[in-house]
């Protein structure tokens, strides 16, 4: 799903923030030009056996397609649902 989301202050140049959630089968990105609100996403299949080895991958994928350098990301944020799915299973509840 690509988007645009509206508000926030402008400046000059870019600024890319993006955010990336580990999970089990895809890894999960979506990247915001702040200052014009445009907002894209991607989806990566995961190695199970390696989980986050094609973060890599995803992230130069997403920057191609989106026209930025991912060395000028101002923020960069990931999240891991199979590390979050892992504390719940080992706490005894179980996993939907």
């Amino acid at each position: 799903m690509d988007g645009v989301i509206t508000g926030g202050e402008a400046q000059n140049g870019t600024d890319w923030k993006v955010g990336v959630d580990i999970g089990g089968t895809f890894i999960d990105f979506c990247a915001l030009e702040a200052n014009s609100g445009r907002v894209a996403s991607l989806k990566v299949l995961t190695t199970p056996e390696d989980p986050g080895a094609e973060l890599m991958t995803g992230l130069t994928l997403l920057a191609e397609r989106e026209g930025f350098d991912p060395t000028h990301m101002t923020r960069f944020v990931h999240g891991t649902t199979v590390g979050i799915n892992t504390i719940i299973q080992r706490k005894g509840a179980p996993l939907a």
